[in-house]
């Protein structure tokens, strides 16, 4: 009788420890994701809802990169290559895309920034990231992305001498596209060709 109560126990605790792995397996991507945007960890960037009410004089240059899977036939471009901002200043920028396809397809961009240790310090406000595009055959759409570097990277020895910060995109297709909502922030401006 004692051996089948300890047989019960072990397959119990056995279990348990598998359906905790799998459950860690299935929580593992959402908390990585929730940890490197605490963090900034890897580049991540962070959100914001408003600039600080007051920039500083020093100045940090912002570089712009875009890149596109090679499965999404688009073009993709930041329209400048660089900006100059103040610390705490908010500011805006544009992408281009084009859908170069004679299908509507849409896409999504993953982001990040370098050097790594000032993606705790880089904010968006709005960005054409937090939401799917989608674009018809020939389309050309400008996409803004609003953001400002928090003054607070002045005071952090990681970050002591960065001068330049580039924000990267790489667009992706998306197999199975969101319905469209009517609650987006603030829709990309289409361009006519």
């Amino acid at each position: 009788m004692k051996q089948m109560s300890r047989n019960s126990r072990v397959v119990l605790l056995s279990t348990a420890t598998v359906v905790a792995m799998v459950g860690l397996t299935y929580a593992s991507v959402p908390l990585y994701r929730l940890f490197c945007q605490v963090t900034g960890f890897g580049g991540t960037t962070q959100r914001a809802e408003t600039a600080p009410k007051q920039s500083l004089d020093k100045t940090v240059s912002v570089r712009f990169d875009a890149n596109t899977s090679s499965k999404l036939d688009w073009t993709f471009h930041p329209v400048q290559s660089a900006v100059k901002v103040k610390f705490g200043e908010q500011t805006m920028a544009y992408y281009e895309a084009v859908n170069r396809s004679d299908k509507t397809v849409t896409g999504t961009a993953v982001f990040n920034v370098t050097p790594p240790q000032a993606g705790a310090f880089f904010n968006k406000i709005q960005c054409f990231c937090f939401t799917e595009q989608t674009l018809t055959p020939g389309e050309k759409i400008e996409m803004p992305v609003t953001f400002f570097v928090d003054p607070d990277m002045l005071n952090d020895p990681d970050a002591a001498g960065v001068d330049e910060i580039t924000l990267s995109y790489t667009f992706y297709p998306v197999d199975k596209p969101k319905a469209v909502t009517e609650a987006k922030t603030q829709a990309p401006v289409s361009v006519a060709n």
